[in-house]
């Protein structure tokens, strides 16, 4: 097993954030696409969708099903909607993809899963996806969309070096086929073997996270047991992609989405307490900390 790294202030330094310059508007700062929601999980998209924004990205599109996009347009009117058919679960369908295909062409960044759950079709609907995207922009898989690609390590690999994972433990091990006794027993070895048999940079969430791609892994331990809440994901998504849309390298945008995402739960905890603060309380926190470095 290689020596792990950490996202400390030395790491932070080797690999700067995207700088902001005179005049620069919203199209240099890329757009975004962000594909998931369901019947079930409704409004996820707008954690992912405003926490994009927060990371600093210029434009984002957000695609869900009908029923959903009109109430998720009016409460987050920065976004842009796109309207998709659902199945008879509530999830997007896979005739969705007729709709999605030149958004997905034209954008600089996409983030695909958030609200979702694995359905029949979601492992080709995912591929399409990919596929219409090309090999040069990156993409973040999440949730549903990402527990469907089991089984599928080619196709992963097809596109290496681009894709960022978000697992937790439950997911991975559905990918894996690993339990979540021996992933949590050594979470370093599994993000590591993960990313390998991927060919994907693997962010294995947990209240110790690790970033892996195959070469050394980087750890960030949470200081904010808060951060285990619902929606918490969903944001983690959004910022991690924001800054795939502004164009940092996808290895550097994980290790600081994850350090944002858990400096933001540290934030939280102290102006409001250390367990109760909802996913949404984390977004304020996001630019600030950012500017910080």
């Amino acid at each position: 097993m290689s020596a792990a790294g950490t996202i400390d202030a030395a790491w932070r330094a080797a690999h700067p954030l995207p700088g902001i310059g005179d005049g620069q508007d919203k199209e240099e700062r890329g757009r975004a696409l962000v594909v998931g929601g369901s019947a079930f999980v409704p409004g996820a998209l707008r954690l992912t969708g405003e926490a994009l924004l927060r990371a600093g990205a210029g434009k984002v599109q957000l695609a869900t099903i009908e029923a959903a996009a009109m109430p998720l347009g009016v409460l987050f009117p920065e976004a842009a909607m796109i309207a998709l058919p659902a199945d008879d679960k509530g999830e997007i369908a896979g005739a969705a993809l007729v709709r999605l295909e030149a958004a997905a062409k034209a954008c600089g960044a996409l983030i695909l899963g958030p609200g979702m759950q694995c359905r029949p079709h979601t492992a080709a609907l995912v591929e399409a996806l990919l596929d219409a995207i090309g090999n040069d922009s990156p993409v973040l898989l999440d949730a549903g969309a990402m527990t469907a690609m089991a089984g599928r390590e080619a196709v992963l690999r097809r596109h290496g070096g681009r894709i960022v994972m978000t697992p937790h433990h439950g997911e991975l091990a559905a990918l894996t086929g690993a339990s979540k006794e021996d992933i949590a027993r050594d979470p370093q070895a599994a993000a590591v073997d993960a990313a390998m048999r991927f060919g994907s940079i693997v962010v294995l969430k947990s209240a110790e996270t690790w970033i892996a791609n195959g070469a050394v892994p980087q750890r960030y331990a949470s200081k904010a047991p808060g951060l285990g809440t619902a929606g918490s994901g969903d944001v983690l998504a959004g910022v991690i992609g924001g800054l795939l849309a502004r164009g940092m390298d996808p290895v550097a945008a994980a290790g600081w989405g994850v350090w944002l995402h858990g400096e933001a739960g540290q934030a939280a905890s102290a102006a409001i307490g250390p367990t109760g603060y909802l996913a949404r309380d984390l977004l304020s926190h996001i630019p600030g900390l950012m500017d910080a470095c």
